[in-house]
């Protein structure tokens, strides 16, 4: 009889200690590939409208390439000048401008890192609250307008990053 009780109370101890804590599974929001080229054909068709060529590059959650597109006439190196400003929004989690603001005293620093440049024009991805990507648009007479077009392309597909469950 002890014999089994023991038993019974060791077969419990072992159920509660193989139970998952919350830190073991964790859920992540991932962005598909549509969604990133959709944003990124957005950024280049907004900044083309306003007859600028541009390169966009849209960076996933680790700030790995998901999509990338550079207009006819844009020059090549606007694509990883577009990477690295998307990189930058990746690192902080907000606008490029905002940690360029922010963070002047450590920019030349900043700078000297693989995959990131402090230059306007880098802008995060949120899909129902959670960041999920970066777009980085590079190439227009400026990072006040290479950032509004970086924003055209998430506001082409706002509806799909705000129902995204």
């Amino acid at each position: 009889m002890k014999k089994t009780i023991l038993a019974t109370c060791l077969a419990g101890a072992v159920t509660v200690s193989a139970v998952a804590s919350a830190e073991d599974i964790i859920k992540v929001r991932l962005m598909g590939s549509d969604l990133a080229a959709d944003i990124a054909r957005a950024a280049v068709q907004s900044c083309r409208d306003m007859g600028y060529q541009v390169a966009a590059v849209v960076l996933d959650r680790a700030g790995d390439t998901m999509a990338s597109q550079r207009d006819t006439f844009a020059r090549r190196h606007t694509l990883e000048i577009a990477a690295r400003k998307a990189g930058l929004s990746i690192m902080s989690g907000v606008a490029s401008v905002e940690m360029r603001d922010s963070r002047d005293d450590i920019r030349a620093e900043l700078n000297h890192m693989d995959g990131i440049i402090v230059m306007e024009g880098g802008i995060p991805i949120r899909a129902a609250g959670s960041l999920v990507g970066a777009v980085g648009v590079s190439g227009a007479p400026g990072g006040d307008i290479d950032a509004n077009c970086a924003n055209a392309g998430i506001e082409a597909v706002q509806d799909r990053l705000d129902f995204a469950d």
